[in-house]
């Protein structure tokens, strides 16, 4: 089957099916003769697995786990259960401040909100989880292939500085210099390349997006 059949049979899109394949959550076969995907019945139901654990909110790590055989479906789901039972508590939590705050009254200009504030920080600390609102870590996430592609840059610059001085001492055939210079060009634009790609990722969502089902 192609994957627009799968895609069709299983109710989940083409971008989650790649993704899960990116994973390593899914191998289908290769057809010897186009090089294409070759979907069978067992990817059907393993998609079909994967997608009831994902609709549990089962992270993709866990799924992968379980699948190797590292941890068993039994301790997967009952790990979720304590997990869901937390954020349900969360969320009575929440409901209660919202209610208190209905209650109240007041307008938003006449909110004072520190008393609620310092409540939520105690009730944090106790465990009580709201909803994060510190800066996106997006800035975070570009600062490790920068840095690599900076370094890897540098490093590939100094060797073509190398093979120069020694081609005005040394005289080497020209073929070999202009290979010296031309693969770490190559290199260096591969990687830039991979840092333009990675950077859209990041700033799309694209990942992310693809995590959430």
């Amino acid at each position: 089957m192609k994957i627009n059949e799968i895609e069709q049979q299983v109710g989940i899109t083409k971008k989650n099916i790649r993704f899960y394949e990116e994973q390593g959550l899914l191998t289908p076969r290769r057809n010897l003769e186009n090089g294409y995907r070759d979907y069978g019945e067992d990817e059907v139901e393993e998609l079909k697995r994967i997608k009831l654990l994902r609709k549990l909110s089962i992270p993709i790590e866990e799924i992968r786990k379980i699948q190797t055989g590292h941890l068993t479906l039994e301790d997967a789901v009952n790990r979720q259960v304590i997990v869901l039972k937390r954020q349900e508590s969360n969320l009575i939590e929440t409901a209660k401040l919202c209610t208190e705050l209905s209650d109240e009254g007041c307008q938003y200009q006449s909110l004072l909100p520190d008393q609620y504030l310092n409540r939520m920080d105690e009730m944090e600390k106790e465990g009580m989880r709201f909803l994060n609102v510190k800066m996106d870590d997006k800035k975070t996430r570009m600062i490790a292939p920068v840095v690599i592609t900076v370094l890897f840059c540098l490093l590939m610059a100094g060797l073509m500085g190398t093979v120069i001085m020694a081609s005005i001492s040394d005289k080497p055939p020209i073929i070999v210099l202009v290979l010296c210079i031309l693969v770490p060009v190559g290199a260096m634009a591969g990687i830039l390349m991979a840092l333009r790609q990675r950077m859209k990722e990041i700033k799309g969502g694209e990942e992310d997006a693809a995590r959430k089902y």
